[in-house]
């Protein structure tokens, strides 16, 4: 007799769906995005990121207390600060924008993993992530200022150090400054794999860095690129990098899973602002329901291998998960 195969048996309801599940999202899989801006009661949402906002230190503290208490452990944090000049001095100025919040945040809520992105867009008047002269970004002298970045976030109580800029070397040169400092067990969490991408758009409305000329495609990775993303993986593990990142996140799922068969490190994968802004848009026209397009997307990148996923969605969907 020919049986007839049924895998329809262990999806009937949803207590057997949950039974035989294969990928988990937890809250503790989240690292939620943050905007701090200057002032104090500053709660200024971004018109192309609903529910996200440019927060004063004061409001931010109040975020993540919120974000805490849905279960959600580490944040990192984007700073965006009043004054900007040419080589972005208020990155790795002590008194920084990101310097004082990550001493609020990590004074007024405890059990929280502070990550510090380190990059210049942010503060340079340029909006690129280095050092420019005759309209060029120049590699190595840039690398003296994120390293002084990254010792500055150290200083101030970061947890980890989350490079982003894309340039050669950059690992290494963090690496060696913080070992130099004494902050030796600060890990790196490395944006190893960051793609030139179109997805990044309402970031730059988020923290007023879009550059004022050119774009940033002679220093970030080519989307049509995949072997490359291997090289430049491999790259950051030999410089020191302790977590790899692949951003953007669903457009790469690919790229995802093969840093995740390659490499043995965790894995960290950014489901960026464009990606949520799309959702989000979709959302408020009713073409889809939200809260299972975000579950949906957010498995699908896990799935691929991510044991790390900055979203921000992370505070809704961990208060959901509880």
């Amino acid at each position: 007799m020919n049986l007839i195969q049924r895998p329809r048996r262990l999806r009937r309801t949803e207590a057997l769906r949950a039974m035989v599940r294969e990928t988990h999202l937890t809250p503790d899989d989240f690292v939620y995005p943050l905007f701090v801006c200057e002032g104090e009661g500053v709660r200024r949402e971004i018109s192309s990121m609903p529910g996200c906002f440019n927060l004063s230190i004061d409001e931010l503290v109040r975020e993540v207390e919120t974000a805490r208490s849905a279960g959600i452990r580490s944040v990192i944090l984007f700073g965006v600060p009043d004054e900007k000049d040419a080589l972005g001095s208020e990155a790795y100025a002590e008194d920084g924008i990101t310097q004082r919040a990550i001493r609020a945040v990590k004074r007024e809520v405890r059990d929280l993993i502070v990550i510090a992105d380190n990059c210049l867009c942010e503060y340079t008047d340029h909006g690129h992530c280095g050092v420019v002269e005759e309209g060029e970004v120049l590699n190595d002298p840039s690398l003296e200022l994120l390293a002084r970045t990254a010792v500055s976030q150290a200083e101030a109580g970061a947890d980890i150090i989350a490079p982003s800029n894309m340039m050669d070397g950059f690992v290494s040169a963090i690496r060696a400054s913080l070992d130099q400092s004494g902050f030796e067990s600060i890990p790196i969490m490395s944006y190893a794999v960051k793609y030139a991408s179109a997805f990044y758009g309402p970031f730059r409305e988020a923290a007023q860095s879009a550059p004022q000329f050119g774009d940033r495609r002679g220093y970030q990775m080519d989307a049509a690129n995949s072997r490359e993303a291997m090289r430049e993986a491999q790259l950051d593990i030999e410089q020191g990098a302790d977590i790899l990142m692949v951003k953007p996140a669903l457009p790469y799922l690919d790229i995802i899973r093969a840093v995740r068969e390659r490499f043995d490190l965790p894995v960290a994968a950014y489901q960026v602002s464009g990606e949520y802004a799309m959702i989000k848009a979709a959302a408020q026209r009713g073409w889809i329901d939200e809260d299972r397009v975000v579950m949906e997307s957010l498995t699908a990148i896990k799935r691929a291998g991510a044991d790390i996923i900055l979203t921000y969605f992370a505070r809704e969907v961990a208060a959901r998960l509880a």
